[in-house]
């Protein structure tokens, strides 16, 4: 925002010059020059970093950057994670985020519906997992329990605290090939159920998390490109401009992948604005390696794949028509890693995932920062070579930096996946700005 000039004092003077110093330093990042090592012979052709867009220091400092804070949070966290909707209270992230995606609802025969009744409503907390220290009963006049509950505790404390129902996942996208059928019938049962007079002020809207339209995620969609702006449409029709509509979209920015199947441009209009993934370019999936970050900001000499980064991704996504203050910075609070690796640099071999708490070939941040710390950094994320283990994920500096792009890209916000990864103290959030 252009705010007329004032004589500056030095420490102003001081802090004028560590903004054009991050700016020149965002600037920098869309060359792409990393701290890994080039790739061996036989890896495929690196991908061409984005070239720099021509932003001057003083146009960065004055650009208008958003600063939405959004959190998915779990509803399966309360099970073995133990994470519960005090602890965004407790590790001071409440009062970081403007908004919190409650994930998720399922989307059972082109419909959404309960993901999980126990945890969402039922569930009764005790005084000390409570929000507000007061235990729920079986006989409370307002009816309702579990997560749901917790959150309206939450928003009492929080006033201007938005809630989302968001819907969908990876694991819960396959209803959406029958949505996209018929838009209407789908946006109508999604209302009815976030609108349920039970917990209607809850929420603030509705978030679709579908993976992916036109294209396939763990199941296969072929409801043509134009299925997602249909949908959207037909939810926004319904819940109209009084409530939220947004919904999680690929980062696949790569030339005939999964942003060239669905029509993100065009269903811009419906939305307040979309959550990028800009993390799980790269995984254990791929079980031999090569080891790659899997949310790297820019390109970098050796990189497994063209498009697979952040910057790729909102330059594409700013292609196709998508406004830059509809678009939310996606982190990760998690790494990934292999195991059986020897060498320290990005690219090297591996023989499998490496073990983790929950899943094999990912972990927690609050885990690996203290069992494998990082070593380096590579295309704007860190890397960690422990043992035969070699892991990435973002630390509070590569977030700061993360930060710096998002500001000199004039984005929305930022999205995190999920809270629960964070430190008891909210580390990782701390360092969104």
């Amino acid at each position: 925002m252009l705010r007329p000039h004032r004589k500056r004092s030095p420490r102003k003077l001081l802090a004028t010059a560590t903004a054009l110093c991050t700016a020149a330093l965002a600037g920098t990042l869309f060359a792409g020059s990393a701290s890994a090592r080039p790739s061996p012979a036989g890896a495929p052709t690196a991908a061409r970093p984005a070239a720099a867009p021509q932003t001057t220091a003083a146009t960065a400092q004055t650009t208008a950057a958003g600063t939405k804070v959004v959190g998915y949070f779990t509803d399966w966290g309360i099970y073995d994670r133990n994470y519960q909707v005090k602890n965004i209270e407790t590790s001071g992230s409440a009062a970081k985020l403007t908004h919190i995606n409650y994930a998720f609802g399922n989307t059972q025969g082109g419909r959404c519906s309960i993901g999980d009744a126990y945890a969402d409503y039922d569930k009764a907390f005790t005084a000390d997992q409570s929000v507000d220290g007061k235990a729920d009963t079986w006989d409370d006049p307002n009816g309702l329990r579990g997560n749901f509950n917790q959150l309206r505790k939450l928003k009492k404390l929080h006033p201007n605290l938005k809630v989302l129902w968001s819907f969908g996942g990876w694991t819960w996208s396959g209803g959406f090939s029958e949505a996209a059928k018929n838009p209407a019938a789908f946006a109508q049962s999604c209302y009815d159920l976030v609108k349920d007079k039970r917990w209607a002020d809850v929420f603030d809207g509705i978030d679709i998390d579908w993976e992916y339209p036109n294209a396939c995620g763990l199941t296969c969609d072929t409801s043509g490109k134009a299925a997602f702006t249909n949908v959207l449409k037909a939810v926004r029709d319904k819940f109209g401009q009084g409530s939220l509509v947004t919904a999680a979209i690929t980062a696949d920015a790569s030339d005939g992948g999964k942003m060239d199947a669905a029509d993100y441009g065009g269903a811009a209009q419906y939305v307040d604005w979309y959550n990028a993934m800009t993390y799980d370019y790269f995984g254990a999936w791929d079980a031999k390696g090569p080891t790659a970050p899997h949310s790297p900001l820019t390109s970098y000499n050796g990189i497994p794949k063209a498009g697979f980064n952040t910057s790729d991704t909102i330059a594409k996504l700013k292609k196709l028509g998508v406004p830059a203050n509809k678009l939310l910075l996606g982190i990760g609070f998690y790494g990934r890693g292999w195991q059986g690796v020897t060498q320290d640099a990005a690219g090297g071999t591996a023989t499998g995932a490496a073990p983790g708490k929950y899943e094999a070939g990912i972990d927690d941040y609050k885990v690996i920062k203290a069992r494998c710390p990082a070593t380096g950094t590579v295309g704007g994320t860190a890397y960690a070579k422990c043992g035969d283990q070699w892991w990435s994920y973002d630390t509070p500096q590569t977030i700061g930096t993360k930060m710096a792009f998002k500001d000199a890209q004039g984005l929305g916000g930022t999205f995190f996946w999920e809270l629960s990864g964070d430190t008891p103290n909210g580390e990782l959030i701390k360092a969104i700005r």
